[in-house]
Parts: C-alpha cells; structure tokens; sequence
C-alpha cells in the first residue's frame, strides 16, 4: 500500500483489525487502547471522537494530542522497513502503532512495549 493510500485510510477501519490481531493471541482491546494513548496522546473520549467520525490515519496522528517521545525508542522492522530510519514522521508514527501492536499480538508485556523503565 503506497504512503498516499494509507495515509487516507480510515482509522475506524484499522482499529478493530488492531483489537482482533491482539483477542486472536488473547490480549484484550484494554491493552490496544492503553498503546494507542501512551502513542498518541488520545484518550478514551477523543479516540471514540476520532473513530466516529472516520479520521483518517494521516488526521488521526497529525491530530494525536502529544506523540510520545519514547516512541524514539521503539526499534525494529514493519512492513519491510526499520520504522527507526523512516523520515516522514506521519508515516514513522503509524508504523511505530502497528509494530507496538505486533509486540502486543508476539505476547510482550505492557511495560516493554510501553518502554518503560524497568
């Protein structure tokens, strides 16, 4: 899928795909959530806003609240690419959420994927 077409794709969309990759390998939508919040800076309220009316990808992280500046330390291979080495930072923050999402569904625990110290 090319930047331009993902970037367009509605969030509503790819958000249950995130909650069912994660139930699949018996994590909860509790666990998403709390990853997308500590990403983007959204809460509960704003994510619904923000599902409701269809943001796209591209809105939803320009938009995002506070981007979290851990998120730098996120390391490793998405889609065929080092989501470290991606320049475009809109793009960077979506494959930073699908590869918290993969540690998620791989069984890390939270705090690992949330980079917190241990």
């Amino acid at each position: 899928m090319s930047n331009q077409k993902l970037f367009t794709y509605p969030f509503a969309k790819i958000y249950p795909m995130y909650i069912a990759k994660a139930e699949k390998k018996e994590r909860t939508k509790k666990e998403v959530d709390q990853i997308i919040f500590w990403l983007t800076g959204y809460d509960e309220e704003s994510l619904q806003e923000s599902i409701v009316q269809e943001t796209t990808l591209e809105d939803f992280f320009k938009r995002a609240p506070q981007i979290n500046p851990n998120s730098s330390l996120i390391k490793g291979t998405i889609c065929g690419c080092k989501v470290e080495e991606i320049k475009d930072k809109t793009y960077q923050n979506i494959r930073y959420l699908d590869k918290l999402i993969d540690e998620l569904a791989k069984g890390k625990e939270l705090d690992e994927i949330l980079r917190k110290e241990q």
